[in-house]
């Protein structure tokens, strides 16, 4: 359930979040919550404590220190690889790629997939999500004054984008239904069950994602056909993600990917690479509207660099700053992966308490952004507090995670995200519709349920 506080007028004084626990739960009610919304397992005091612990079916515990975090994302990264309930429920689909994979085996596809992120080519994509900005402004300028679903709006147009980017556009390779594929694996499949709270292995059959394994076998078949296919032909042009990856060796061994080492990256990065930005769009949208003031400013922003009414480009984002301290804000409170959890390998102590090997330990960046000891007023929209990063906690902040393992693709979807948000802001004002919030729900990433309606007045 999200709350939205209510002042004297009756107006959200605060904008939506979860209600967070405030009394222990058993299994079934565990259970049954978790399925619905991850986030809501999550005890209240962990926004006012440094760690919590506890045992349902297995010991868990919730680390929000800085400095704990720090340890276990950067010092001691192999001692806390993802958990097994992590990988038991996204393995089916994304098999042993960056997101997954572990130690050396890790080690060698972050080396060889790195250059494919880097600045120059991040720069060298940025004409297609000045295009996809400008189709967005067409077609909220066609819906007229009536309300819009700026979270389903900024799926598409950022699906528009990673099609475009992985592929090209033009490869015979069904990209919308790789990603329904995707999302109904994940609607159902990606639950998690009861034999995962319990804390039972892997090899345990978990009915619903056996029933979905053969339409991803079939999806991956797809995928492995049309990598095989850019291989033999090559491609001309500017080199697209998958034009790159073939491209891509590891710089100490030479070793490249095979064809379904690739296809699991290329899975993961069309899905993750326009989910989170999406996301992190819809919830900016969602809050420039909650604060009218802020909205203005952005505006007025975007207005001063993008002379003419164009559209943004890449050469742009550094000139609006603001624009991405909204982004900044909205990925604090509503971070799109607002939980994940590790799995302790070895004896070990965080905060004074004791840790076992098998225990999982979870990293509720939720609650770690909402945090009484790290944030002033954690529950308000303030895009000011990101005008100094450096007095920012570098582990207090973490929508992409850090360390080694620090989300690849993080330049990728926030030039995206600016880009997108300065030309939408720049020519339409955006306002709430009565009684129609988002409500904050994580299954596996953090979405507006119910949709985010707003409605536009072009400026």
């Amino acid at each position: 359930m999200s709350l939205a506080t209510q002042n004297d007028t009756g107006a959200p004084a605060l904008p939506v979040r979860v209600s967070l626990v405030t009394e222990p739960w058993g299994i079934w009610r565990s259970l049954t919550e978790v399925r619905r919304n991850v986030l809501s397992i999550i005890p209240e005091i962990a926004t006012r404590q440094p760690m919590v612990s506890g045992k349902t079916g297995a010991r868990w515990h919730m680390v929000m220190d800085p400095g704990a975090l720090r340890e276990m994302l950067l010092e001691r990264l192999d001692a806390y690889p993802k958990s097994v309930v992590t990988k038991n429920l996204l393995k089916p689909a994304i098999g042993e790629s960056l997101f997954i994979a572990e130690g050396a085996h890790w080690r060698w596809q972050r080396r060889a997939a790195a250059p494919v992120f880097s600045h120059r080519n991040v720069m060298n994509l940025s004409p297609i999500m000045t295009l996809a900005a400008e189709r967005a402004c067409d077609r909220v300028a066609a819906a007229g004054p009536r309300a819009i679903d700026l979270h389903a709006e900024m799926v598409a147009t950022t699906f528009e984008i990673i099609s475009d980017v992985t592929f090209s556009g033009g490869d015979t390779f069904d990209l919308p239904s790789v990603h329904k594929a995707i999302e109904d694996y994940i609607s159902e499949a990606g639950k998690i069950s009861l034999f995962d709270i319990l804390g039972f292995p892997d090899w345990i059959p978990r009915p619903g994602r056996m029933s979905a394994s053969g339409a991803m076998k079939e999806m991956k078949a797809v995928a492995d056909r049309a990598i095989e296919d850019r291989a033999t032909r090559g491609k001309e042009g500017v080199p697209d993600l998958l034009d790159l990856l073939l491209a891509g060796e590891d710089p100490k061994s030479g070793r490249k990917m095979t064809t379904a080492e690739m296809r699991d990256n290329l899975l993961t990065f069309i899905v993750a690479g326009h989910e989170t930005t999406a996301l992190a769009l819809a919830w900016s949208l969602y809050l420039c509207a909650f604060d009218p003031d802020v909205q203005e400013r952005v505006r007025a922003e975007a207005q001063g660099v993008l002379d003419g009414g164009r559209a943004a480009t890449g050469a742009d984002v550094e000139n609006l700053p603001f624009t991405r301290q909204v982004v900044d804000e909205a990925l604090r409170l509503y971070p799109p992966a607002g939980m994940v959890s590790r799995t302790a390998k070895e004896h070990d102590s965080l905060c004074g308490r004791e840790i076992r090997p098998g225990d999982t330990v979870m990293i509720p960046i939720y609650a770690l952004g909402r945090h009484k000891m790290l944030w002033e007023n954690p529950d308000h929209f303030d895009p000011d507090r990101f005008a100094d990063r450096k007095s920012i906690d570098r582990y207090a902040y973490l929508p992409f995670g850090d360390g080694p393992r620090i989300c690849i693709g993080a330049s990728f979807a926030l030039q995206e995200a600016v880009i997108i948000l300065a030309t939408l802001l720049a020519r339409f004002r955006f306002k709430q519709v009565p009684g129609r919030n988002p409500d904050p729900v994580m299954i596996i990433t953090l979405r507006p349920q119910g949709g985010v309606w707003l409605t536009a007045e072009p400026v």
